[in-house]
């Protein structure tokens, strides 16, 4: 199972690589990682993606918080969060195809930011799980290049868990 942590860390030089030596270390791979600035200033906030089972986790983020700078590791897996991805997407693209691939990403919401003579190029915001999906519908038309953050994950406050939501939105 894939883990969502997110690791509030004091902001000084070296602490992204004490704490992906730590994994390296144990022969963990770190799926996805994205770090910038957190709500308080000098606190950075990293976001990882991590596969394991639950004993694993609970085990890294004690390792973690015997790393000097980590002021705190939570497991946001199973709570109710907001998380999203920015994905840049170039596609291939001639005159024939390029009124289809503008309504296909009209779905998706996607915003094209570049225009070639012979490509597309989207910006795609949302979950992992739509990222997926655009890739699925825009790979027929031959994709050229992506790039793509790492997850970025906040609690939500609110408690409500939309995934629960949109499972049961006949009820």
């Amino acid at each position: 199972m894939k883990h969502t942590l997110s690791v509030l860390v004091e902001d000084e030089a070296g602490v992204l690589a004490r704490i992906a030596g730590l994994f390296a270390r144990r022969g963990y791979n770190i799926e996805s990682l994205a770090v910038g600035p957190a709500e308080q200033t000098g606190i950075s906030r990293i976001t990882m993606v991590v596969p394991g089972d639950r004993a694993t986790i609970e085990q890294l983020a004690k390792q973690l918080y015997k790393l000097i700078n980590v002021l705190k590791v939570q497991d946001i897996t199973e709570v109710p969060c907001v998380e999203r991805e920015l994905m840049l997407m170039k596609v291939n693209a001639t005159s024939s195809t390029r009124s289809e691939m503008l309504e296909l990403s009209q779905i998706f919401r996607a915003r094209v930011v570049d225009v070639a003579e012979d490509s597309l190029t989207f910006e795609v915001v949302g979950d992992p799980g739509k990222m997926v999906a655009i890739v699925q519908v825009l790979s027929k038309f031959g994709i050229q290049e992506i790039a793509r953050t790492g997850r970025v994950a906040l609690v939500r406050e609110s408690g409500v868990n939309t995934e629960y939501l949109k499972a049961n939105a006949s009820i």
